[in-house]
């Protein structure tokens, strides 16, 4: 095999086409942060992989409620006459524990959609999947059942280990702020209460783009109470 085994491997020319490490994949993260993340969440970012030679900044935000926080640097990107360009945000929050190749799968499953991200579940022994809607019908945020190790389409998702093509947040079809978190009631029209993750992503579904979770990407979620991770 003068060639070299990988010139002439099918296999290894598929790994390359779906890691898309030739392609542009620079990413912003943004971390909201009341101003102290657990160690043990720390080591775990130190793992992350990122693609060779690609752009990678991470953003924190101290201090702001989640949605506002979010929103704030998702207008400092696009005001930025750099980062503005930049094709992904990745959000990532200061209790979740993504696997060092999660983003690198996020990047592999992402092409058909605008918003993919890891499956992890909220805290306590009745702990549910952070993965809601069946995208068939009309729209819902019904929690589904995590289907393993594929790409399942949903209508919503938490926002702890999640990348977002930043040409979402360009289009005047998704309303300003992006994320919000809601309590309210009208009359006539009944209560609405929503997380800034739900909230975004009901407009997000609503202007047409595709949203999934890639559940080969396992993220703990760390109890800081306790040191447990569910």
């Amino acid at each position: 095999m003068s060639e070299g085994f990988h010139n002439s491997s099918e296999l290894t020319m598929q790994r390359i086409k779906n890691r898309k490490g030739y392609r542009d994949l620079s990413t912003v993260c943004i971390v909201p942060t009341r101003g102290m993340i657990p160690a043990r969440v720390v080591e775990s970012w130190m793992a992350l992989m990122a693609p060779m030679n690609q752009k990678f900044h991470r953003m924190f935000v101290e201090g702001m409620e989640v949605g506002a926080a979010y929103t704030h640097a998702i207008e400092q990107i696009l005001a930025h006459p750099d980062l503005q360009n930049w094709k992904y945000v990745l959000t990532l929050e200061e209790d979740n524990m993504p696997p060092p190749d999660g983003l690198l799968k996020l990047y592999e499953s992402i092409d058909d959609y605008g918003a993919v991200g890891g499956l992890y579940w909220t805290k306590g022994q009745e702990g549910q999947p952070m993965i809601y809607g069946n995208p068939e019908g009309i729209l819902n945020f019904h929690p589904q059942l995590p289907k393993p190790d594929t790409i399942q389409e949903c209508n919503g998702l938490g926002m702890g280990f999640t990348l977002f093509r930043l040409e979402i947040f360009k289009d005047e079809k998704i309303p300003r702020p992006w994320f919000k978190t809601e309590q309210s009631w009208e009359p006539n029209v009944g209560a609405r209460a929503y997380t800034q993750d739900l909230y975004a992503f009901e407009n997000i579904r609503a202007a047409g783009y595709k949203v999934a979770c890639d559940t080969r990407v396992k993220v703990g979620h760390y109890s800081v109470e306790d040191g447990f991770v569910w």
